[in-house]
């Protein structure tokens, strides 16, 4: 039995990299092709975050914009006239309107 047990445990020794070669080819294996976890779809998603965050930054922006000319708005009148000229195509008696579309 002695001798037995010293192969055993040479083999071991000499083998030991094995199971931890399996078990990293394993782990490997599931963050590549295991669909919830996948380093693509991780990936993936990753963009549309980066994606979204820009579109809300470009909101943020244009949301105060349009707050600043409200408030120019409500507190000047020459302001809301201003708008209102431009909105409605509004002119005065002695002035020409020239509208240039894109």
């Amino acid at each position: 039995m002695g001798k037995r047990t010293k192969r055993l445990s040479f083999w071991m020794r000499r083998k030991s990299h094995l199971p931890v070669l399996i078990i990293g080819t394993l782990v490997v294996m599931l963050l590549f092709f295991n669909e919830e976890t996948s380093v693509k779809l991780n990936m993936e998603y990753q963009n549309r975050i980066n994606e979204l965050q820009r579109e809300i930054k470009l909101n943020e922006d244009s949301a105060a914009y349009y707050r600043a000319r409200r408030e120019a708005i409500e507190l000047g009148k020459a302001d809301l006239e201003q708008v209102a000229r431009e909105q409605f195509h509004m002119q005065r008696p002695t002035e020409d309107v020239f509208l240039v579309r894109e």
